[in-house]
C-alpha cells in the first residue's frame, strides 16, 4: 500500500480567490455528491504530482481511504485530508507548489459549477456565450493578462515519450526562454514538462524572475495527468472542448511537439479552426518540432493531414526538425506578426477575440459507442468539417485509454467502432499502429486498443 499522510489541514496562500457564502455552501451541500466526487478525484491527482502512474482508475485504488472535507470558517475556510499521498509533503508539511494547486483546483470546480448550474450565468448554447464563458474562467484564475506584449507560446505533446524526445522538448523550451517566452502546456510530464522546465532554466539566465509555466487542464485528463512541479499557474476547464479553446486564445505561438491521440487530437482542432475561411488571414504560428530521431513522425502526420485534408493544409503550419534554436526564431517572427496584427486590428493582445471557433468544435463530444459509429469520416464535407469530425474520433479513443468514464465504457462494451471512407480510414489504421508500435498509447504495462476500425 501507497505511503500516505494519516490527517493534515492546509489553508489557502494566494491561489484561491475569495468564494462566496453560496459557492461554498455548494460545495458542503452533502446532497451535492457529484461535485465533491469531482473534487475529490482532482485534488488526488494533484497530490500524486510527480507520479507515474496514468490511470485514474489506479491511482483511487492506490488510495482507497483518501477522504477530503472544505470547511468553513468565520476568517475562510480550510481543506482536511485523510490518507493523503506522502509524496506531497515535507517533514509532515505539504509542498507549496502542491498546496497552491490543490486551492487552484477548488477555485475553479466550485466557480464553473456555480456559474453553469446553479447560478445559470453562463450562456453555453451559443458560440459566443461559450467563449465568454472560457474567458470568464480564465479571468477568474487570473491567466489573462492586459497590456502584455505577446509573449506565451503553447506547447503540445504526449506524455509517453522516449528520453531523446524529452530532451529536445526541454531544450526548445530553454531557447524560447532565452527570448522572454512563456510557457502554458497540458501540465503533465513528457512534452508537457520538458517545456517549462528549459524555459524555467532560461528565465534564471535572463533574470526573469516572472516566468510563467501555465497548465491548462480539465478534470478527465487531470486525474490521469497531474500536474508537473514546474506549473505556477494552474487552471482546470470543465471540459475537453473549452480546455483547447482556452489554448488556443490565449497562445500567440504554438509548438508541438511527438505524442500519441491526444497529441493528434491537438493538432486536428487546431488546424480545423485555422482551414476556415474565416481565418484565413489570420497570422497564427505553428511550428511541428521533432529531434533527428523522430523525423518520421511528422512526416506520417504530414502525409496524414495533406491525404485527408488536402494540400492547403501545409500553408497553416512548418516543421522543425532537429534544431531548437530554429524551432524558437520561427516562433519570433511568428509572434512579431500576431503582434503587428492585433494592434492593426486594436485586438486584445491577452486573449483572441477574433479567432472564429465553430460550435462543433466548441460542443462537448460525449465519447459513447453510439457517438463514435456514426461519426462523419468522408471527405464529402470541407476540410474543416473533417478535421472536426476527426478530432472528435481522437478524442473518443483518449477518453478510452485514459478517462474513468472511457474506460468504464470499454469496459462494458468493448472497443469504439470508427467507420468511414475507405483512404481516410487506410491512413487513419496506419497512424494509430504507429502509435501503438512506438509505445505513445500508455506510460505503463501493454496497451489494449480501445477502438476498431470498419473499413
Amino acid at each position: 500500500m501507497a505511503t500516505r499522510i494519516a490527517r493534515a489541514s492546509i489553508r489557502p496562500q494566494s491561489s484561491l480567490n475569495l468564494l462566496s457564502s453560496r459557492e461554498i455552501r455548494g460545495l458542503l451541500d452533502s446532497a451535492n455528491q457529484e461535485v465533491h466526487g469531482l473534487f475529490r478525484q482532482c485534488a488526488l491527482a494533484v497530490l500524486n504530482t510527480g507520479g507515474e502512474l496514468d490511470d485514474p482508475q489506479e491511482i483511487l485504488a492506490a488510495y482507497p481511504d483518501f477522504a477530503i472535507r472544505v470547511v468553513q470558517q468565520p476568517r475562510g475556510l480550510k481543506i482536511e485530508l485523510d490518507n493523503a499521498p506522502a509524496s506531497a509533503f515535507v517533514d509532515g508539511v505539504m509542498i507549496r507548489g502542491i498546496q497552491e494547486h490543490l486551492f487552484a483546483a477548488l477555485r475553479d470546480i466550485v466557480y464553473t459549477q456555480h456559474k453553469f448550474r446553479e447560478a445559470g450565468r453562463f450562456d453555453l448554447d451559443s458560440s459566443a456565450g461559450i467563449t465568454d464563458a472560457v474567458f470568464r474562467i480564465l479571468r477568474n484564475a487570473n491567466v489573462v493578462r492586459p497590456n502584455v506584449a505577446p509573449n506565451l507560446v503553447v506547447c503540445w505533446g504526449g506524455h509517453s515519450i522516449p528520453r531523446d524526445e524529452y530532451e529536445f522538448t526541454k531544450e526548445v523550451g530553454h531557447q524560447l526562454g532565452l527570448r522572454g517566452y512563456h510557457i502554458a502546456t497540458g501540465c503533465g510530464i513528457g512534452a508537457m514538462k520538458g517545456p517549462m522546465k528549459g524555459a524555467a532554466i532560461a528565465h534564471a539566465k535572463q533574470q526573469i524572475r516572472d516566468g510563467r509555466y501555465i497548465g491548462i487542464s480539465e478534470p478527465g485528463i487531470i486525474a490521469s495527468e497531474a500536474p508537473n512541479p514546474i506549473v505556477n499557474e494552474l487552471v482546470i476547464l470543465p471540459d475537453i472542448e473549452k480546455r483547447l479553446e482556452a489554448f488556443v486564445r490565449l497562445a500567440h505561438a504554438i509548438v508541438v511537439f511527438p505524442g500519441g491521440v491526444g497529441t493528434a487530437e491537438e493538432i486536428l482542432y487546431l488546424l480545423g479552426i485555422l482551414l476556415h475561411p474565416a481565418n484565413a488571414d489570420m497570422p497564427f504560428p505553428v511550428v511541428f518540432a521533432a529531434p533527428e530521431s523522430s523525423a518520421d513522425y511528422f512526416t506520417q502526420i504530414d502525409a496524414f493531414l495533406v491525404e485527408v485534408l488536402g494540400e492547403s493544409v501545409r500553408s497553416r503550419y512548418q516543421i522543425v526538425v532537429g534544431d531548437p534554436a530554429e524551432t524558437a526564431r520561427r516562433v519570433r517572427d511568428g509572434v512579431a506578426a500576431v503582434q503587428r496584427f492585433r494592434r492593426r486590428e486594436q485586438e486584445s493582445y491577452g486573449f483572441n477575440w477574433l479567432l472564429h471557433i465553430d460550435p462543433e468544435f466548441q460542443q462537448p463530444f460525449p465519447p459513447t459507442h453510439a457517438a463514435m459509429a456514426t461519426l462523419d469520416l468522408t471527405r464529402e464535407q470541407p476540410p474543416h468539417r473533417l478535421a472536426a469530425q476527426l478530432r472528435r474520433a481522437f478524442s473518443g479513443i483518449v477518453a478510452g485509454n485514459v478517462k474513468e468514464a472511457g474506460l468504464r465504457a470499454i469496459a462494458a462494451h468493448g472497443p469504439f467502432e470508427l467507420r468511414g471512407e475507405p483512404a481516410i480510414m487506410a491512413r487513419l489504421d496506419d497512424l494509430l499502429a504507429a502509435f501503438v508500435r512506438q509505445r505513445r498509447m500508455k506510460l505503463n504495462g501493454e496497451y489494449r486498443p480501445c477502438y476498431r476500425l470498419v473499413h
